[in-house]
């Protein structure tokens, strides 16, 4: 029966333990070392964590000129399909003072004679299959018939209003959707761009931040507005070929500081685009709201032929633009990183240039 015996298990002590641990650490050590999860992401310098966030910001202005485009044909939309719903209620209001016009006149000549046709008229579910009918058409005769044809192109009029009401509602809903997904996309890059710059100290996100730039301006001290527009500004208007665009080179320089947002128009923030569509409009000078679309808004000019006041363009995407204002210097909306302010148009990669006025 010894056969059936279970051997005793030892324990482990003394060296054998210390052994069997330090072959469990390494061993432990190992498998951590081979699914990565010791080691730390690798410290990036403060020149990466430029070119990380330079990168995510110009994906989030290529987003940015796609959510510009977005709401301004859905803001569109949405005012048409205000348009569309007023007029029908207009032509509903006078439809049913026709149908009571008819119906009263009925009324006073077949007053005797089965259901009023008045009543008639007013009960009926499909109204227009109601005038086509003989018996109506009989009782009415020819006297009434522009104001039975009257009422029945007032139905097929408004027929017309609320089909194409329905086809600008499903272009505003799609257009909603849309700009959902840009905002999405944008904050997402931001994020990214935040996260990354964290990891600096205050003097490394300064320099990040203010690469490449010239002057930058505080957001909310006049002062130092004031001293930016000073130099250049008088010449740039002088140069300017004519006087509209001489008055956007004027606004450009008074929203030096002002602070970047994605999406906004002014007067106190502004994306790339905005901010010129935004001077322009002080000029009286009305211009698409997209960098794509602002680009074919004007004649083009040649780096060798800008004037203050053309509109100059970078990457190959066009989706940033800037102001260009003299001596190779645009003022331009950067990104969050910075306010509006001056730099030089080197500083990205040049796409073209327009002469808008």
């Amino acid at each position: 029966m010894a056969a059936h015996r279970k051997p005793r298990q030892r324990s482990l002590s003394g060296n054998t333990a210390r052994t069997a641990a330090t072959i469990a650490l390494a061993g432990a050590a190992t498998a951590t070392g081979f699914d990565g999860t010791s080691h730390a992401e690798p410290q990036l310098t403060p020149t990466q964590v430029k070119t990380k966030v330079d990168k995510l910001y110009q994906e989030a202005e290529v987003a940015t000129e796609k959510y510009d485009g977005a709401k301004e044909k859905a803001d569109a939309a949405e005012k048409q399909l205000n348009t569309l719903r007023d007029e029908a209620a207009r032509k509903t209001e006078k439809l049913n003072s026709a149908r009571d016009s008819l119906g009263y006149v009925a009324a006073a000549q077949y007053r005797g004679g089965g259901i009023d046709p008045a009543v008639q008229l007013m009960l009926s579910s499909n109204p227009e299959r109601y005038l086509d009918g003989t018996e109506f058409a009989d009782r009415m005769g020819h006297r009434q018939t522009a104001a039975v044809e009257l009422v029945r192109q007032q139905l097929r009029e408004i027929e017309q209003l609320r089909g194409a009401a329905h086809i600008e509602l499903t272009s505003l809903k799609s257009r909603q959707a849309e700009l959902g997904k840009q905002k999405k996309t944008i904050n997402g890059k931001l994020d990214q761009a935040r996260r990354l710059l964290s990891g600096l100290t205050p003097q490394q996100r300064a320099q990040v931040g203010d690469a490449g730039g010239t002057g930058r301006a505080s957001r909310s001290s006049t002062t130092a507005r004031g001293a930016l527009a000073a130099p250049g500004s008088s010449a740039a208007r002088a140069d300017a070929p004519n006087s509209r665009a001489a008055a956007a080179v004027s606004y450009a320089y008074q929203k030096l500081g002002s602070p970047y947002v994605w999406g906004a128009t002014g007067p106190n923030a502004f994306d790339c685009s905005g901010l010129v569509q935004a001077a322009y409009s002080s000029a009286g000078v009305s211009l698409p709201r997209t960098t794509y679309a602002q680009i074919n808004a004007g004649q083009r000019v040649s780096r060798s032929e800008l004037r203050p006041g053309d509109l100059v363009f970078f990457y190959s995407g066009i989706s940033h633009v800037g102001i260009y204002v003299g001596d190779g210097q645009m003022i331009h909306a950067p990104n969050p990183t910075a306010p509006v302010r001056l730099a030089p148009i080197d500083e990205m990669p040049f796409a073209g240039a327009t002469r808008v006025v």
